[in-house]
């Protein structure tokens, strides 16, 4: 029997049954597109909170229209379970797990190992399996098509292997799952066919390229890029202070020129789910090659010590009034590791109030997207997740509060803070987002990064 050619002629017709495997950030926006597309999906999820909303048509990603998702459950398109004998019949399985970095910095393939442990058994012929998560070069042919042919099934013929990377931007009002253009590479050419044609019946552009590996390289590239970028225009910021001109103005008036320049901003560092992990995976992979990545490496040093430059200025500032960081009352404003989104994930933020913490200062938050966070141990993001580790919960941002800090930090410029009150009402703001720049100039000492 010609597999790939059942399995496009599913495609066209809309009647294969899709798997997605992780209903987070990824997975949820994935398996809504895909069901409004026409398909029957069923998601994988381990969480058993996350397995009741779905099924309950509750939304809690901030990329997924609730009325959308509501729609698509009632009309029996979606539903998760925890089950994997449930994609035993399953045309497509999609996996959109977490990669994150171990705390020795090498990536940590635990979730995408779980996800592969699911499928082996019921992998069959005429089967693709996709890979969006995150991962090194060379993944997708050593990791996941030996799992999948260990059965006796040929990779590109019985059986069918591809990636393509997620390309989420939390928050952006413009771009989602739908609109941005998707990479995608197989383990053979006929792996990237059954691939494509999958994800053109979903997603509106396909960018196929030649190998699974190339589209590992280019997520990763897309991401390294962002990252030695903010590294270089973070590296500035340190030098301006040196100089002591103004970090903002240099990027701003750069950005007139118009053509070889792309603005890039500083800021107390960089978080969320992809640039703080991407490039390490790049790194980790060619220092098995004997290929030192240096441009990594630097900006990843550089990135990684913007909440310490932070702090350090606070306590310049400090100093300058005779004052000591020990017992000086702090307020973080914003904790999201972006603007106007609830994700605090590798947010810099974390480790500012971590730092400060250190330093012997007394140090409250006020977000208006995230309403409690777990309490972190110094630099132990992985305590976030953690239902044993203690709550600290977002201060009201009120004049009466404001007055009573000795220090404000914008650390995420969220656009639903009252920036004139903080202005009319705090003692000293360190501004490390330029927030301040659109406002009239209040009874705070205002100090930009």
């Amino acid at each position: 029997m010609n597999y790939k050619e059942q399995l496009l002629q599913k495609f066209q017709k809309r009647e294969a049954v899709i798997g997605v495997i992780g209903l987070g950030y990824v997975g949820l926006p994935l398996a809504v597109e895909t069901a409004k597309a026409g398909y029957q999906v069923i998601g994988i999820e381990v969480d058993p909170k996350k397995i009741d909303a779905v099924n309950a048509g509750k939304n809690y990603i901030l990329d997924v229209n609730d009325a959308e998702l509501a729609e698509l459950v009632k009309a029996g398109k979606i539903r998760a379970t925890n089950d994997y004998n449930e994609l035993k019949n399953a045309d497509v399985a999609a996996i959109t797990v977490p990669t994150p970095l171990n705390k020795s910095g090498d990536p940590d393939m635990t979730y995408v190992d779980q996800a592969l442990k699911g499928i082996v058994p019921i992998v069959h012929p005429g089967f693709l399996v996709t890979l969006e998560s995150t991962t090194y070069p060379g993944t997708t042919n050593e990791l996941m098509v030996p799992a999948l042919t260990k059965g006796g099934l040929t990779i590109g013929v019985d059986v069918f292997a591809a990636f393509s990377p997620e390309r989420v931007d939390p928050g952006n009002p413009v771009y989602n799952t739908k609109n941005t253009p998707k990479v995608v590479g197989g383990s053979t050419p006929a792996c990237l066919e059954v691939a494509g044609d999958f994800y053109e019946t979903v997603i509106a552009n396909i960018v196929r390229v030649n190998s699974a590996t190339a589209a590992e390289m280019v997520k990763l590239y897309e991401n390294t890029f962002r990252a030695i970028n903010i590294g270089l225009v973070n590296e500035l910021a340190m030098m301006c202070n040196v100089l002591k001109v103004d970090v903002w103005e240099i990027v701003r008036a750069a950005a007139t020129k118009p053509f070889g320049f792309m603005p890039f901003w500083p800021g107390p560092g960089i978080g969320g789910h992809c640039i703080p992990l991407d490039p390490s995976y790049l790194s980790w992979k060619l220092r098995f090659h004997g290929y030192r990545a240096r441009f990594i490496e630097l900006a990843v040093d550089i990135n990684s010590h913007m909440p310490e430059f932070v702090v350090n200025r606070v306590i310049a500032l400090l100093n300058e009034e005779e004052r000591s960081i020990k017992g000086t009352k702090v307020l973080l404003l914003g904790m999201a590791y972006k603007r106007d989104i609830d994700d605090v994930r590798e947010s810099p933020a974390l480790d500012v109030l971590a730092i400060l913490r250190r330093h012997g200062a007394k140090v409250d938050y006020h977000d208006p997207h995230i309403p409690k966070i777990k309490d972190v141990d110094d630099h132990d993001h992985v305590a976030v997740d953690d239902e044993k580790v203690p709550e600290i919960h977002s201060v009201p941002l009120t004049p009466e509060n404001l007055a009573k800090y000795d220090v404000v930090i914008v650390t995420t410029d969220h656009t639903g803070i009252d920036y004139p009150m903080v202005l009319e009402h705090a003692k000293l703001v360190f501004d490390a987002r330029n927030a301040m720049v659109k406002y009239p100039v209040g009874k705070a000492k205002v100090v930009k990064l």
